[in-house]
């Protein structure tokens, strides 16, 4: 009777064990664009505090990805983005720990374009399947294990028109459905069954073109909704039938990229070209109450990530600046130490990519200054980007690795 009771807990223990590895793998995944919360925030703890002159330890270089600025979604050990073979639109799976290639698919045609050729979005891998949105405005989900093609479906047969740049939305798994952004007549907004590409609603009440940004998922006074954006307008959908909730303007100019930020029962945005930013209240009967707009932050292209209630990014003209998330003020700004770029935030500290040099500088995430600790320039740089082209795809911390991209060629670093 003792030797069962000693061996059944031997097994308790394994069995918990196995738990809190899967439990822990969950929550250093990265399994669609921006991460877990799509808020550019890495749940990774314990990384390296500096980084040697040369830059933390490189575990792997894979050389073939192609063109673009796809980003990847890691999980379970797989890295999986975007990139162009064959004059193909490529979905590639690699290794995460060791950068082997386990698979290719072939999407369709490559977006072209004089900023770069090829795909813009990141992957969404949930299960057994992944889905991805081609720079051509073709949605695909494929399985994970080989890349074999499920379903297609494209924006052109949901009414939707390419965008300038072509589509660059990061699609969003949500329960049983894939949301997606084709714009135009038939609803800005789409949901489709995620096993069967069928449509299950499209956005009737909103038909603004398709312009640059993700969807973010959010709960507003305890209610789930979809909080997208476009050029001009701000709004959030019913996530079971596309309804209209709310609707605000926003004045954005030439091309509006970065995915809205909630806080609480807040929604901020921000948006290059002079736009600005601006933060509203969405009021318990869907009104809108609006908390400020101004000029302090003009973040681009490489996004904002939110700390409490401070925020970090990159502001056109001003720099690398924190900024008071309540009230809109600028807390502290830095214009010579960094050129423009995007972000990620991990354990407490920024990872700022420069999209000119392509070196990554580690902050802390700080609201007295700016505070460096290490900086590094991957080597070697990329030969293939177009001239107008820049280190434009975000970093990703992921399973205790740094992942980065520079067109064909993907990095991984240890930060443990």
């Amino acid at each position: 009777m003792k030797k069962r009771k000693i061996m059944h807990a031997g097994w308790l223990v394994l069995l918990l064990s196995h738990w809190t590895m899967e439990m822990a793998c969950a929550e250093t995944s990265w399994p669609q664009w921006r991460g877990a919360h799509r808020d550019g925030i890495s749940s990774e703890v314990g990384i390296t505090e500096t980084w040697p002159e040369a830059g933390p330890e490189r575990l792997w270089l894979y050389k073939n990805a192609g063109k673009g600025y796809s980003g990847p979604a890691v999980v379970n050990g797989q890295y999986v983005t975007m990139g162009t073979r064959n004059n193909s639109t490529t979905l590639l799976c690699l290794d995460a720990a060791t950068g082997e290639e386990s698979w290719s698919t072939s999407l369709g045609d490559i977006l072209g374009n004089s900023w770069g050729d090829g795909p813009r979005g990141t992957p969404a891998v949930e299960a057994e399947r992944v889905y991805a949105l081609t720079g051509e405005g073709v949605l695909v989900c494929t399985s994970i294990s080989d890349g074999s093609i499920r379903w297609k479906v494209s924006m052109s047969d949901l009414g939707g028109s390419q965008p300038n740049w072509g589509y660059t939305e990061s699609v969003l798994i949500d329960g049983s459905q894939i949301v997606v952004t084709p714009g135009g007549g038939d609803g800005t907004v789409a949901a489709l069954d995620k096993m069967s590409g069928k449509l299950l609603w499209q956005s009737a009440d909103i038909t603004d073109k398709a312009h640059y940004s993700s969807i973010v998922p959010a709960s507003i006074h305890g209610k789930m909704q979809y909080i997208q954006r476009t050029e001009k307008s701000i709004f959030g959908l019913h996530p079971k039938t596309g309804a209209l909730l709310w609707k605000t303007d926003f004045p954005g100019r030439t091309a509006v990229i970065p995915t809205p930020v909630v806080y609480g029962n807040q929604v901020y945005v921000t948006a290059g070209y002079g736009a600005g930013c601006k933060a509203i209240e969405i009021l318990a009967n869907n009104e809108v109450k609006e908390l400020y707009a101004n000029r302090n932050m003009k973040n681009h292209h490489g996004g904002v990530v939110r700390m409490g209630t401070h925020l970090f990014g990159y502001s056109d003209g001003v720099g690398w600046m924190c900024q008071n998330l309540i009230d809109g003020s600028e807390v502290w700004s830095e214009r010579k130490a960094l050129g423009k770029g995007a972000v990620t935030m991990v354990d407490g500290k920024l990872i700022c990519l420069d999209e000119n040099k392509g070196s990554v500088t580690l902050l802390e995430a700080s609201t007295e200054g700016f505070r460096q600790r290490s900086q590094f320039t991957p080597a070697p740089q990329s030969e293939i980007r177009a001239s107008r082209g820049k280190v434009w795809t975000h970093p990703v911390v992921a399973e205790g690795r740094l992942y980065l991209r520079d067109q064909d060629l993907i990095y991984c670093y240890t930060l443990k």
